[in-house]
Parts: structure tokens; sequence; C-alpha cells
């Protein structure tokens, strides 16, 4: 499916899929759901496949390249939910009859707001510095890389995220327990998917430069 792409054309591509990813993924958040008895968001669903694209951009394009995305991915969904809030606040007329549920679904918290862009920051930049920096050690160690990496970056972002986002709302032991399952079901999600991921990168390399 890359064959008719450069390398140049298919950071645009993946910069896209990165961004889409992650707006929806904060919107699916809101809802949760049951797995094996623990309790986890639906936006873990999804949120996997912004670290794996995030691992195909630092292996192939470099830490700077990935920070670019990071940030332009911070700055729409930021975009997406100033659109969302002015949206919520006009008034609707008097025969649309789904403006609660409207808000419920699109509208969130200025806690839970500040909990997901900072949890996202901080954990995407550290799966992507750690990309980059076991590279150095071992370039051929891309299993190790893709999972290390997924690892500290999914656990900074459920750290963040849930103790932000619910201190005070559970107990301890509950909030500490949905953290390290929030990271282990990424995690686990990723080495899953590896080989896709291998092959994405593997395509992505053989690529002409321009």
């Amino acid at each position: 499916m890359f064959e008719n792409l450069t390398r140049t054309e298919l950071y645009a591509t993946l910069t896209g899929i990165f961004t889409a990813c992650l707006i929806v993924s904060n919107i699916i958040a809101g809802k949760t759901f049951d797995f094996f008895s623990f309790v986890l968001p639906c936006g873990v669903i999804i949120f996997p496949v912004i670290y794996i694209v995030n691992d195909v951009l630092a292996e192939v394009y470099g830490y700077e390249k990935t920070r670019k995305v990071i940030l332009l991915g911070f700055f729409m969904n930021l975009v997406a939910v100033i659109c969302y809030t002015i949206t919520i606040w006009l008034p609707a007329p008097v025969f649309f009859e789904n403006s609660e549920a409207f808000s419920v679904v699109l509208g969130s918290t200025f806690r839970l707001l500040v909990a997901s862009f900072a949890a996202y920051l901080v954990g995407s930049i550290v799966n992507a510095k750690l990309m980059v920096y076991l590279k150095k050690w071992d370039e051929d160690k891309l299993f190790f890389r893709c999972i290390v990496s997924t690892l500290f970056g999914e656990g900074m972002d459920a750290l963040i995220f849930i103790t932000i986002g619910f201190l005070g709302t559970m107990p301890i032991e509950a909030l500490i327990l949905m953290i390290v399952m929030q990271a282990l079901f990424k995690t686990v999600y990723e080495i899953i998917v590896y080989p896709l991921t291998r092959t994405v990168i593997a395509r992505v390399k053989a690529l002409p430069e321009i």
C-alpha cells in the first residue's frame, strides 16, 4: 500500500492518522467498559494505535519530526475541544431534543481536559525519546525498543491522566490498580500487533527519501 509513496508523502499520511486517532480517542474515552472485572476507559481501544504510529515515526523519521507531530496533535485536539465547547454553548432550536446527550458525549470537565492533555504530551514524548535513545544502543532490537518505550510512555500517560482526573473520587487502591491495568492493557495490545508495526517500519524504510 506504500509502494507509490515517498517517505515525505507518507510522513504526511502518518501525521493525519496520528491526529485523527488522538481526537477520536479523546471522544470515546468518556465511556468506560468492564474488562474481566476491571474498569477501563474506551479510549484504550484506539489509543495504542497512536503509540504504534509514534514508534514508526520515531524509528524512521527521528525525534524532532516526531515531536512536531505530537505538538500538532495537541494543537488539533485543542481546536476540536474549542469547537465542541462553542457548539455546546450555542442555543439549540426548540425542535432539537438531543442537546443534553450531545453535551454529555462531547463535553468535558476542566479537570479531565487538563489530565488528558498533560498525559498525552508527557506520554507521547517519553515514548518517542525512548525509541530514539534505545536505538543508539542497539539498532537491531526493534521489538525491545517498541515494547519498552510503550510501557514507559503508557505508564506515564496512565499515571498522569488517572491521578489528575480521578484522585479523590475513588480509593487509592482502586486508583493504583486502574493505572497499572491501563498501562498493561495498552502494552499488551502493542505486543499483539507488533508484527504489523515491524512490517510498516520495514516498508517505510524501504521507500525513497523524496
